[in-house]
Parts: structure tokens; C-alpha cells; sequence
């Protein structure tokens, strides 16, 4: 009797995670969610059938823990990402050495594919920290696991994204709308999409040792962003640039509150462009049409509209 394929995915439970999951799931494999936190990944199980999918503990600082979670497994994912540092080290543990940990340890298991999600702008020599660290953490993947897989995104939205999601909320709650590098350009692709893309680079020959930038159809700029979710959410707010100056004070006393809103590395992300470079290969060439933004976003932000979103979206037709 054949054995089913096993999936392990790395940071499983996250935003990325779940729509992932629930594809391999669908496509047979048996799936280790493998996490810090094996009982918040609990509401993936229904995604599959009893026992197909198992959340499992795993820390990418532990090297016996990373090895459990890739023994005898066909495929890994990884998706483990953070946005700010608890502490100085973090995004180099995190995003270079925990990535690196996986690949080697991953073809040491004698796994035969590897997918690797970084992100749009990943670079050793950025001055950001997190940009920095995500190519770093290319550079191990790929000299440990010559096949993988690197898959680079723009911001990527959704029902239960970070950024969509964040601004409306603040729509909803100030009386005017910062703007802090306003000309900065975004190439937003959909949560779904980007599972596909993964789904796609896993199964596909001729996708192995490639990388792809993932971007959904049309590049905004930060303001034009804003602008429309204040429409979608019905909020008359003034959008107010921010100087330099005071977006620095703010980073500096925010990263002193819980969650960190906002940082002085996510300032210098916001310094960049964040869109698909000319030429690189992208969903396109993974056999996937990008989903708009305005086709998604703004069922799910109607909530932060007044009165809750009873009132007819002004950017939809009657």
C-alpha cells in the first residue's frame, strides 16, 4: 500500500499558511504544520481529513526540533517571517540562519522539493535590517538546497491581511490619514495567488532553483493606496504627509509600544519601491492571472465602514 506524500510547512498557521495548507491538503498530501505553538494551529485540522493534517511543535533555533519536522517529509515549505525585532538578532535568527537551518537540514533528510517565501526586495546589502536579513537567508537556502524554490511577494492582501486591514482600522479611529513616503510603489498580490504560485513552484519541474516575484496587476503608489481605502471605507479623512523628522520620532516612540506599529527599519522598507523588477519571472510564469485588489478588498473592509457596512460600496455599481 503507497504511503501518502508528506507536506511539512513552516509557519503553517500564519496568514500565507492557511491557504496553503488547505490546498496540499486537498491535493492528498498529509500536512505538518510545524510551529512554536501547536495548539493555535488547532483550527486547521477541518481543513483536511482526520489525521492529515498535524500541527507540530518546531522552533527554527532548534536544530532537533527543525530535523523532526523534516524527517521523511517529500515536500517543505517555509514561511516563517517577522516584520520587527523583540530583540537585536531577531530577523538574522529568524529569516537567514532559521531559513539556512531548514534547507540544510531539509536535504540532509533527502526531501526532494523545497519552497522558500521571502519577500520583494530581499537584499544583503540593504540598510534595512529585515531586507537584509530576508537576502541572507536566500543566499543560505540556496547554497544548502541548490532546487529550491524562492518566491518573493510585493504586500499581499487578503481577508485577514496587515496592511489593508490596519489602515482602515485606522481610518476608522483618526481624524486624519498620515502618510508617510507617499510616492513609495506597491504591487499588492492576493493571499490566493500567492498559495497557487506555491502550489505551482512545488509540482512543476521546471520551476526548481528559480526564483519568482509575485505582484498583482496594477502598482499604486502609498497615497493612491490610502486614498482608496478611505473611499472603500467611506471615511472623510485628509491625507497628511508626515516630514522625515516626525516619522522618525514616531518610529522611535512606537517601537516602544506593544507590537511595535510601526519602526525605524520599516522606514527604510518604506524608502523602496516594493514592485516586481523587470524581467523576473512572476505568476505569469506559473500559469496564474493576478487577482485586483479591487476585487477582494473591499468585501472585507466594508466592517470599518460607518454603521458597520450597511452602506452600498461608493466604488462598486449599483
Amino acid at each position: 500500500m503507497a504511503t501518502r506524500s508528506v507536506a511539512t510547512v513552516f509557519g503553517g498557521s500564519g496568514f500565507i499558511g492557511r491557504y496553503l495548507v488547505k490546498r496540499l491538503a486537498a491535493a492528498g498530501h498529509v500536512v505538518r504544520v510545524a510551529v512554536r505553538d501547536p495548539e493555535a494551529a488547532r483550527f486547521l485540522k477541518p481543513m483536511g481529513a482526520v489525521g492529515q493534517i498535524v500541527p507540530l511543535y518546531a522552533a527554527l533555533t532548534e536544530e532537533a526540533s527543525v530535523a523532526r519536522a523534516v524527517a521523511e517529509a517529500d515536500l517543505v515549505v517555509n514561511l516563517v517571517g517577522i516584520l520587527a525585532e523583540h530583540r537585536p538578532g531577531d530577523f538574522n535568527a529568524v529569516h537567514a540562519e532559521g531559513a539556512g537551518r531548514i534547507a540544510r537540514l531539509a536535504r540532509e533528510a533527502g526531501v526532494s522539493r523545497l519552497l522558500h517565501v521571502s519577500a520583494i526586495g530581499a537584499d544583503p546589502g540593504s540598510p534595512s535590517l529585515y531586507a537584509a536579513s530576508k537576502g541572507r537567508g536566500e543566499a543560505l537556502v540556496r547554497a544548502a538546497f541548490a532546487g529550491a524554490v524562492i518566491l518573493r511577494p510585493s504586500i499581499v492582501f487578503g481577508p485577514e491581511d496587515a496592511f489593508f486591514n490596519r489602515f482602515a482600522s485606522l481610518a476608522a479611529l483618526l481624524p486624519i490619514m498620515p502618510v508617510i513616503s507617499g510616492t513609495t510603489r506597491f504591487q499588492p498580490v492576493y493571499v490566493g495567488d500567492v498559495a497557487d504560485a506555491a502550489m505551482a513552484a512545488l509540482t512543476r519541474p521546471e520551476a526548481q532553483g528559480r526564483v519568482f516575484e509575485l505582484g498583482g496587476p496594477r502598482v499604486w503608489s502609498f497615497r493612491e493606496l490610502l486614498a482608496w481605502i478611505l473611499l472603500i471605507t467611506q471615511r472623510n479623512r485628509r491625507l497628511v504627509e508626515i516630514p522625515p523628522a516626525l516619522a522618525q520620532l514616531q518610529a522611535r516612540i512606537c517601537e516602544y509600544l506593544p507590537g511595535k506599529p510601526l519602526t525605524r527599519d520599516q522606514l527604510l522598507l518604506l524608502a523602496q519601491d516594493n514592485v516586481v523588477a523587470p524581467g523576473a519571472a512572476g505568476l505569469a510564469e506559473l500559469g496564474i492571472v493576478p487577482t485586483p485588489v479591487e476585487m477582494v478588498v473591499p468585501a472585507y473592509l466594508a466592517r470599518y465602514r460607518p454603521g458597520g457596512g450597511r452602506r452600498p460600496d461608493p466604488a462598486l455599481p449599483a
